[in-house]
């Protein structure tokens, strides 16, 4: 799959290893949006975890040339959607969409997948729960990953998958 951006193709496709340290400076970027990201060790237990994801292909990105600008992790196993980010110097130009788009059509769309975001108070889910909503998701129940407040959104399988 393929964006144009100023006559360049953005491409969307699996994280590989040489991708993991472009892959972590978007993250480090972003890791103030993240909650459990907030000290140098759990940035590196995050960098494990995303080898771990790539290695199994349950790890999305989509790179500018060689510069890592949107990752989204999912899991096979657990059927959900584990972390999503997009640059911020390229939001809005459906990254995040076509990312997801990629992730779920490698979940089993016949079960209820689910995705944890911020609850609807907090101005730093407005974008996310929006993303989701356009998908078909909807909001489920209250929870707390990290010590920080989250709610926990549904995209309800079905027979036709």
């Amino acid at each position: 799959m393929e964006y144009i951006k100023e006559k360049r193709a953005l491409q969307v496709g699996y994280g590989q290893e040489a991708d993991l340290a472009s892959w972590m400076k978007l993250v480090n970027r972003v890791s103030w949006n993240f909650p459990g990201l907030e000290t140098a060790e759990a940035i590196k237990e995050h960098a494990d975890t995303v080898l771990r994801f790539m290695k199994k292909q349950q790890a999305i990105c989509v790179k500018d040339d060689d510069k890592v600008v949107g990752v989204l992790l999912f899991s096979r196993t657990h059927n959900m959607i584990c972390c999503l980010a997009v640059s911020p110097d390229y939001r809005r130009k459906r990254i995040g969409a076509s990312m997801l788009n990629e992730a779920l059509s490698q979940l089993d769309r016949t079960k209820d997948i689910s995705v944890s975001t911020f609850r609807e108070e907090d101005p730093k889910g407005t974008a996310p729960r929006a993303l989701y909503r356009k998908f078909g998701f909807v909001e489920d129940e209250l929870i707390e990953e990290f010590g920080y407040p989250n709610q926990r959104f549904i995209l309800f399988g079905s027979e036709l998958g």
